[in-house]
């Protein structure tokens, strides 16, 4: 399976985002994601959680018969984005896209941040995050990332300290340095040309590119 789109709540996300999504094989949707994906016109193949939202929104018994649902207690030891997570991982995609998780509780941003990094999906060659004011990219190991020549770009580490990390096509280039969890030296890079490489010989990092009507 190529890729696997996931919805999770929070805001409405604007209608434009739908142009930045990627044609999917599969599309997840994490408790009241599927009102997120429904309102983009997506169709849902599976729903998962504990149904504590959605259920606010929409009828379980009024879904289409082609909606699988997977249902998980309330009182659970996962989020429904991370219980989504495993589902994709189990179909071993090349690459799960994010969509939604933002608006709302500031820790369940934080939290959505800190599970797409989770080493669980270190198979996943691609895990990004549309967002409605960024672009957020997992990189493990080496990626091509795409952006506008003098645009923005920030590389984050995440779950401890980012080794070896090495760039081409930034305007301040690293090579095989070491980005510390709480340092800002991979804060606001910039484009220099249209795609960048970003390698991680161990560990993981976030690449941020911030949507340019929102800086």
């Amino acid at each position: 399976m190529d890729t696997i789109l996931i919805f999770a709540g929070g805001d409405p996300i604007p209608l434009h985002l739908i142009e930045e999504l990627p044609d999917s094989d599969m599309v997840i949707a994490a408790d009241s994601g599927y009102s997120v994906a429904e309102s983009l016109g997506l169709k849902v193949n599976t729903l998962v959680g504990d149904m504590d939202s959605v259920t606010d929104q929409v009828s379980l018994d009024a879904l289409p018969s082609s909606v699988s649902v997977v249902r998980h207690p309330e009182d659970k030891d996962a989020t429904d984005l991370d219980l989504a997570l495993e589902l994709a991982a189990r179909e071993q995609p090349h690459r799960v896209v994010l969509v939604g998780a933002e608006g709302g509780r500031f820790d369940h941003e934080v939290g959505a941040a800190t599970t797409i990094c989770d080493d669980r999906w270190a198979a996943i060659p691609e895990i990004d995050w549309v967002r409605s004011d960024s672009l957020v990219h997992v990189v493990r190991n080496t990626r091509r990332i795409q952006g506008d020549p003098g645009g923005l770009i920030s590389i984050i580490p995440m779950g401890g300290e980012a080794e070896g990390v090495s760039t081409s096509g930034l305007k301040w280039e690293l090579n095989e340095d070491t980005l510390s969890p709480g340092s800002s030296w991979g804060v606001s890079n910039r484009f220099a040309r249209t795609e960048a490489v970003i390698r991680v010989q161990r560990g993981v990092v976030l690449a941020i590119i911030p949507d340019q009507d929102s800086t």
